[in-house]
This record gives C-alpha cells, sequence and structure tokens, in this order.
C-alpha cells in the first residue's frame, strides 16, 4: 500500500481524510507532504552504493493517520506559532503580560496543546516540484495576540534540494517562531542503526545551557572546549553524554547560535554525513539559530512498518530563534516579535549529495 492510500484510510479529527502530494524531480528524488500539520511525510533520495543506485528513505515517519495523532515527537511536522519552549508560558510584549498554553512541564513547546501540527492547513500546488500551504490563526489562539496569517512553501529543486519558506503577517504585536520538525537518519529513516554514527558539523560558536526542562539558565556558553563543539565534522558519538548539560537531557537536545556568515542560506550552517559516507546533507537557512535534537526520547514512537522507533533513531536540525527569546531581550539577534506591516520570512533549506 502506497502512503498515500495508507495515510488517508483513517479520517482527521474534522471527519475528513488528509490531503497528500509528492514532489517529484528529474533526479528521482521524491518527497511527499501531508495537509494536517502542513507535515513533511517522506523524503526518498537517490544512493549510490556498490556501483548501483537506489532510493532511500531519510526522514523518520509513520504510515497511518492514527499513529501520526498517537505520535507525540512532532515527525516532519511544522511547528508553531512558537517553535521550542517558552518558560511557563508567559511573556509581556509592549508592557502587556500574555498567559500562553503550557504542555511540558508547565511551559509552552511548540506552540502549547493544540499547535500548528495538529492542525489542517490549506494546501496548493504551484506546480510539479512545489506545494504551498497557508494557515490563519486566531487572536488568541492558544493564548497568542493578534490573527496570524501564515504560509508555508516547500520547492524541491533539482540538485535534491528541498527549501522551505516561511512567511507570516499579522494585525496585532504578536511573537511567531516557525520550524521543521523532522528527523532524519542518513543510513535509512526504517532500519535498525541509530543516528550517533552520524558525523555532524555545526558552524557556531555559541550553545545555550538549560535545566531540566528545556529552559535558557541564562547566558550562552562558547562551544570551545566543551562536547558541543561541531565546527569541525566529528561523529555524534565522540563527546558523548560526558556533561552535565548533555546528561540532564539525555543526549543533544539544545540550541546553537549560528555563525553570522552561516545566516543568508548560501553556505551550509550545518552538514552532516552517513557513517558510511554514503550520503550526506546540508542545512542552509536565514534563521540565527538552530535546534539539535538527537531524539533521546523516541522509543515507543510509531514508525512506519508498524513497529516503534527506539531513542537515537534520528536526529533533528530545526532552525529558528533561541528559546524563550519573547523573555530574552537582550538576545538581539533572536527578536521573534512581529508587528503590523511587518513580514517575517525566513527559509530553510535540505540539501542532500
Amino acid at each position: 500500500m502506497t502512503l498515500h492510500q495508507s495515510m488517508t484510510t483513517d479520517m482527521a479529527i474534522d471527519g475528513l481524510p488528509a490531503k497528500l502530494i509528492t514532489l517529484v524531480n528529474q533526479r528521482g528524488m521524491s518527497v511527499t507532504l501531508m495537509d494536517i500539520g502542513a507535515t513533511w511525510l517522506s523524503c526518498c533520495v537517490p544512493v549510490t552504493v556498490n556501483q548501483q543506485t537506489v532510493l532511500r528513505e531519510v526522514l523518520l515517519g509513520v504510515s497511518t493517520l492514527n499513529d501520526f495523532y498517537q505520535q507525540q515527537a512532532y515527525l516532519g511536522a511544522t511547528v508553531g506559532r512558537y517553535a521550542n519552549r517558552i518558560a511557563a508560558g508567559q511573556f509581556i510584549l509592549d508592557d502587556e503580560h500574555y498567559q500562553i498554553s503550557t504542555n511540558q512541564s508547565g511551559n509552552c513547546l511548540h506552540g502549547g496543546e493544540t499547535g500548528f501540527d495538529k492542525r489542517r492547513w490549506q494546501m496548493q500546488q504551484l506546480n510539479a516540484t512545489e506545494v504551498q500551504f497557508s494557515l490563519l490563526s486566531a487572536d488568541g489562539d492558544m493564548g497568542f495576540p493578534g490573527n496570524l496569517q501564515v504560509i508555508v512553501t516547500y520547492t524541491l529543486t533539482e540538485n535534491n534540494e528541498l527549501t522551505i519558506r516561511y512567511s507570516a503577517e499579522t494585525d496585532k504585536p504578536t511573537i511567531v517562531n516557525l520550524t521543521n520538525h523532522g528527523y532524519f537518519n542518513l543510513l535509512g529513516a526504517d532500519g535498525e542503526q541509530d543516528c550517533l554514527t552520524h558525523k555532524l558539523m555545526i558552524n557556531a560558536d555559541h550553545y545555550l545551557p538549560t535545566d531540566q526542562q528545556g529552559i535558557p539558565l541564562g547566558g550562552l556558553n562558547r562551544v570551545e572546549a566543551t562536547s558541543f563543539d561541531f565546527r569541525q565534522l566529528k561523529s555524534i558519538s565522540q563527546d558523548w553524554l560526558i556533561d552535565n548539560d548533555q546528561q540532564q537531557a539525555q543526549g543533544y537536545d539544545h540550541s546553537f547560535v549560528l555563525h553570522p556568515d552561516a545566516r543568508h542560506a548560501t553556505t551550509a550552517c550545518a552538514m552532516v554525513t552517513a557513517a558510511d559516507d554514503s550520503l550526506t546533507m546540508d542545512v542552509l537557512t536565514t534563521k540565527p539559530a538552530m535546534q539539535l535534537y538527537t531524539g533521546n526520547f523516541l522509543a515507543g514512537c510509531p514508525n512506519r512498518l508498524g513497529g516503534e522507533y527506539t531513542n537515537y533513531s534520528g536526529f533533528a536540525l530545526e532552525t529558528q530563534f533561541l528559546p524563550d527569546s519573547p523573555n530574552h531581550p537582550e538576545w538581539h539577534d533572536n527578536n521573534p516579535i512581529l508587528r503590523p506591516n511587518e513580514h517575517y520570512h525566513y527559509l530553510t533549506s535540505y540539501r542532500f549529495r
């Protein structure tokens, strides 16, 4: 059964089936997307092994809508209004105090109890390799101020690159931080190998220490002489769990401040290579920060094959503003405030080679 068939067997919360679309380029790479959560469901990349070219599924995912609703890992979904965490679900904007939905340890994670990942977006195919999703988030949605009109556009290019463009406008001052929560395993998302053997580079001089709930402790730390130094390509497992920052998160679940040169989507902010060098993924973005999450709590999450993922089955590289940015105005490069007549516009690309 194809993904288009299996994902539309169950009905969505609104009683209607999900809508899916598959983009394919001339090199054979295919990307499948769904209107529930504006979700990236599948990413099949041509890989040459022993002089044979095969399509390899590199994105963790599910094959039924019931499993999609059951999983709590935000697999491939567009998350918002605010990706990552806001402490106690509170912030002050223009001297007004806001209490937003809390859904993890008393904090707001990825937009609250019913974030954008659970909504049905309007889907419109623009051409053979491009699809656009739109969503209107009403004033007061999950406690956030302002009517927010959001558009997310996925474009598959001929050089095996998926570009995701995010745009938003509001009629009242609000905060916005959108990202995609895809998890990758370049050795094959449906295989048995974890992601820790992957080699990773992150173009960042600083990372953000957090408490056990993922809330920033305060200032930024230099990556130098820490396990968070990924400025040179190294195995994710190389400095695994050697310090308290990692131990309390059971792995990496931390934001990195991207080097200014890596915020123009012209040079990779991150590069990941499979342990056997069979496939490399470059991440390019215009966002100022990126969360590395090594799937520390994926155990029990349903997979495509009717089984379950295990911890560390895949890693996420979520381009975004730093967590809890609304409560840290001193982070000038991470200003999540959007005002009327301003335009929120960022892009992130995932390029496979």
